[in-house]
């Protein structure tokens, strides 16, 4: 018979019904996502900015956001199974039904798009768009093709379109600039990402790196530092639009070097610890440059 301390860490060691649903948002990856939303919404927004408007598009990004995470991990529950970095989801594992997450998602996704409606239908629009994407488009796609990552970096940019036309009510230069920055940003970040967990993805039958005659690309930290390099020219494209001063642009130049070094650093030496390196380059970057956008300066 089991002691009362046995069943006491048997309990601690499942995740509550509240821990899945971090799991099942991807909360900390969502809050980046609205984190970008909201500052494209603040670059563009006519002074004094709505507190309000922040609040809702905040919320509704985030819903929209979390219902694409949701139904990714339905419609890829039995591969998250095959990798030990995903086989604990809540779907996955068993703890929640694919039914139980669907009608999560559904909710989640209804109410976030009548909440970005509320600005402009366009900004309703692109949330339905990035979630049909993302969940329909980029996850069954990356079993089968390479081009899974350009396709994915498309609904993981547009959040700032989402941002820029919640304030505009229009997609113009600096929201299609701002839209560049986390499109090209995706490239060297998924590659990180894929080549350090290769042998997970390889398992589950994903194909998130550049491949040669099915072989990975040894140049993917080549190819990583032009789309890195890309960052500098729509830096400078939004100081010309008159997003930021020079020292913002300073910053986000430093930052585009920063990154773009240790692409080329990780295709020297192709291992690990250099990888790593490129990956926390990425969650560097991003949000230093969004926060650099808002200087006057």
């Amino acid at each position: 018979m089991k002691s009362k301390a046995t069943y006491k860490q048997i309990a601690l060691s499942k995740p509550s019904f509240w821990d899945d649903i971090k799991v099942l948002v991807k909360l900390r990856l969502n809050i980046l996502v609205v984190f970008s939303a909201v500052i494209a919404f603040l670059v563009l927004s006519p002074a004094p900015f709505s507190g309000f408007g922040v609040v809702i598009l905040a919320i509704g990004g985030f819903l929209v956001t979390g219902a694409a995470n949701a139904l990714n991990q339905v419609l890829e529950s039995d591969f998250d199974k095959l990798m030990k970095r995903t086989e604990n989801r809540p779907v996955a594992a068993g703890r929640m039904k694919d039914s139980e997450a669907v009608l999560i998602a559904g909710l989640m996704a209804v109410v976030g798009v009548i909440m970005l409606c509320s600005f402009n239908a366009l900004t309703g629009f692109l949330g339905m768009l990035s979630m049909i994407l993302y969940a329909f488009v980029y996850t069954p796609l990356k079993r089968f093709s390479t081009l899974a990552v350009p396709v994915g970096a498309i609904p993981g940019a547009l959040p700032m379109l989402i941002g820029a036309t919640a304030a505009t009510g229009e997609i113009g230069w600096i929201a299609l600039l701002l839209f560049g920055i986390q499109f090209f940003w995706q490239f060297p970040h998924f590659w990180a990402i894929g080549w350090n967990g290769k042998d997970d993805y390889m398992n589950a039958g994903f194909k998130l790196l550049p491949e040669r005659n099915g072989v990975i690309d040894p140049n993917v930290g080549l190819i990583s530092m032009i789309y890195a390099l890309l960052l500098i020219p729509i830096s400078v494209g939004l100081f010309y639009f008159g997003v930021g001063g020079p020292i913002s642009l300073s910053i986000c130049v430093l930052a585009a070097l920063y990154y773009t070094k240790s692409c080329w650093d990780f295709q020297k030496h192709k291992d690990t610890k250099h990888v790593k390196k490129m990956m926390y380059a990425s969650f560097i970057y991003l949000p230093v440059v969004l926060i650099a956008l808002l200087l006057p300066f």
